[in-house]
């Protein structure tokens, strides 16, 4: 009988550390979560069941919209999918400051873009994510993770950056522009020309960041894009190879600012497989 008592002790300490294991911490959600007092300085969090900040990598996405527009809750589609091919991973989104009306001229956003990564870096025990941070940016927000990616190493260097058709060289942005509105809203967000203003244009070009030390980097293009021409991926995948970086570059030569169907599946498995060689 004690033999029975003693199995029957051991199949329930062992099903319950079963059941503890593979159910763990359950998903939870976070809404607007404050890392300044603006309004627009706040994000979202995705957290997966049996994250611990000792094993859970982090994924930020940076929004699009021209500087000017655009908010977190455009990347809730994309943050599903990424859930369903990278269930161990946590997904922030984040909102920054955009600039109007002559208001929150650059660097707000680039300056947005690291108060909120060094918040969210902070909080990783408090939440349950680790340190291995990762950076995913469409457009606008892309040249904000680029940036950030190449120019700060504090509080932590990112281990690796995604953009989806972002702009890289803000000078030839303005000397070989897309199309007629690009000039005017650049004069604006960088308070003036190259000429009239090139410490800005300078500072606030990913390209000019590159070393042999940039994070890994994956990069994203369509060949009839008119909001941002190919040649900014292009050219900065060109930069980071001279340098001795890692980077890819996938060129969709039928597809503009943004694509949907078979490209944007092949996407989505091209972010997967980078994101689980270099964020993990």
């Amino acid at each position: 009988m004690k033999y029975i008592w003693l199995f029957l002790l051991v199949f329930t300490v062992v099903s319950c550390k079963k059941k503890t294991e593979s159910t763990g911490t359950p998903a939870k959600n976070y809404s607007n979560i404050a890392y300044g007092t603006e309004a627009k300085q706040n994000f979202d969090l995705y957290m997966p069941a049996g994250a611990t900040a000792s094993t859970t990598p982090l994924l930020i996405l940076i929004h699009g919209g021209g500087w000017t527009e655009g908010d977190k809750s455009d990347f809730i589609p994309y943050i599903s999918e990424l859930q369903k091919r990278l269930p161990t991973y946590a997904f922030a989104s984040i909102n920054y400051r955009l600039s109007a009306n002559g208001q929150n001229i650059f660097p707000t956003q680039e300056n947005d873009v690291k108060a909120a990564i060094s918040f969210i870096a902070s909080k990783g025990t408090e939440y349950g994510y680790s340190q291995t941070i990762g950076l995913l940016g469409a457009s606008a927000g892309a040249h904000l993770a680029l940036l950030h990616a190449y120019k700060y190493t504090s509080p932590l260097k990112v281990k690796a950056v995604i953009s989806l058709f972002g702009p890289t060289n803000m000078t030839t942005m303005y000397t070989n522009p897309p199309n007629i509105l690009t000039q005017p809203a650049l004069l604006i967000l960088l308070s003036g020309t190259p000429a009239t203003n090139p410490t800005l244009y300078q500072q606030s070009s990913p390209i000019q960041f590159v070393s042999n030390q940039a994070s890994p980097t994956l990069l994203f293009h369509g060949g009839n894009d008119f909001v941002v021409l190919p040649e900014q991926s292009a050219s900065l995948k060109s930069a980071l190879t001279l340098a001795g970086a890692t980077a890819e570059y996938y060129f969709y030569p039928a597809e503009a600012h943004g694509w949907v169907g078979d490209n944007l599946t092949d996407t989505f498995n091209k972010i997967e497989a980078f994101a689980k060689k270099y964020i993990q």
